[in-house]
């Protein structure tokens, strides 16, 4: 990777791009693609596309949001079966849940059609969507009577299954239970539900601050005493813990001082293989955006600069940057195995425009 002003790109111009990505990478139906170039990621996240919603509409394109919450509502009542059986606690096996990522279209992935199974089972972008939504209706987004309905549907989803294990955000560890997918459940809950998801999401409060805390820390997940960067989550935008709190800033000086890579960005997590284990461009962005929100600015503005380095000369992001891999020898397994590292990842572009939006508001 080589500096912003090496492509005589200004930061204007990274602002614009990412708006133009993400725009570019939303299907006509409303869903945003994870990455329109790698096979791998070319499906609709709720996760990913949420948080790419948040930063348009923060950007002032609500249209775009407004396509995309439609496109979710359109494809939890599409597949509503899935959702009964789960809220009827009907589990059965993963596969049976509804799943993480839909194509572009709104369907589920034919079994056989995929390279390997991909790891269905996913919470979080459940919850994210649905206080994505409430931060869409507060910001003068018209809900419409399917979205409505599709909100109510995954509220009582995630009133029955909330508490279960399943991967984490990273499609990983599917026998746990873990922080920043607990607290995506307890926003979620908080920002879109009746009486009984708000009694529900304060069952799991309860059951975070039993379990997911070790030491003065959120830890990545129960049983665990390690941090992850994604439990930056937990305090923005989810508010599920205030940035001030004690614990909160123990554990966001945690991922400060263990997961800044040499380069000075932000590793998911230690002992992360994942193409090497590199620094994450949106996690990066994120960590700047708390310093943001607990008044260092120059410490944000430090990381967005780093971010902005990350562009290559295209003008996009990328998901990771590998030049100094916590494991140099697992980066060639996963290249021959799904190509170079995803560019660009709209995910990387929507956290860019969160930090800029942060630091211009402030």
């Amino acid at each position: 990777m080589t500096a912003l002003g090496e492509h005589s790109h200004t930061a204007a111009d990274l602002v614009a791009s990412s708006i133009r990505v993400i725009r570019d990478g939303q299907h006509p139906g409303g869903g945003y693609v994870a990455c329109p170039t790698y096979p791998t990621y070319g499906f609709a996240w709720l996760r990913d596309g949420a948080f790419c919603a948040y930063a348009m509409e923060l950007h002032g394109e609500q249209d775009s949001a407004a396509a995309f919450h439609r496109f979710v509502a359109n494809t939890v009542l599409d597949h509503e079966d899935r959702f009964r059986a789960a809220i009827r606690r009907e589990y059965g096996s993963a596969d049976h849940m509804p799943p993480t990522r839909y194509t572009l279209a709104g369907e589920i992935e034919a079994e056989g059609t995929a390279d390997e199974v991909w790891p269905n089972f996913q919470l979080d972008g459940y919850g994210t969507w649905l206080w994505v939504l409430a931060d869409h209706a507060h910001r003068g987004g018209v809900l419409g009577e399917r979205v409505r309905q599709a909100a109510e549907l995954v509220t009582r989803y995630l009133c029955a299954a909330g508490h279960l294990a399943c991967y984490d955000c990273w499609e990983e560890f599917g026998d746990l239970r873990h922080t920043a997918t607990l607290g995506a459940v307890i926003a979620g809950l908080e920002a879109f539900g009746d009486e009984i998801a708000v009694r529900r999401a304060a069952e799991l409060r309860e059951l975070l601050h039993a379990q997911h805390v070790r030491d003065g820390s959120f830890v990545k997940h129960v049983g665990s005493s390690a941090v992850d960067a994604s439990l930056l989550w937990l305090a923005l935008p989810f508010g599920v813990v205030p940035v001030d709190d004690p614990v909160m800033a123990r554990t966001a000086a945690r991922v400060a001082a263990e997961l800044t890579g040499p380069s000075g960005g932000t590793r998911r997590y230690l002992g992360d293989t994942f193409y090497g284990g590199g620094e994450w461009v949106l996690l990066t962005a994120w960590l700047g955006w708390f310093h943001a929100a607990s008044g260092d600015r120059e410490s944000a503005a430090r990381l967005l600069a780093w971010v902005e380095r990350q562009t290559v000369e295209s003008g996009h992001l990328p998901e990771q940057v590998i030049t100094d891999p916590q494991a140099p020898e697992r980066v060639a397994e996963w290249v021959d195995r799904w190509g170079p590292v995803a560019t660009p990842l709209l995910w990387s572009h929507a956290m860019y425009l969160v930090l800029v939006h942060a630091l211009d508001e402030g």
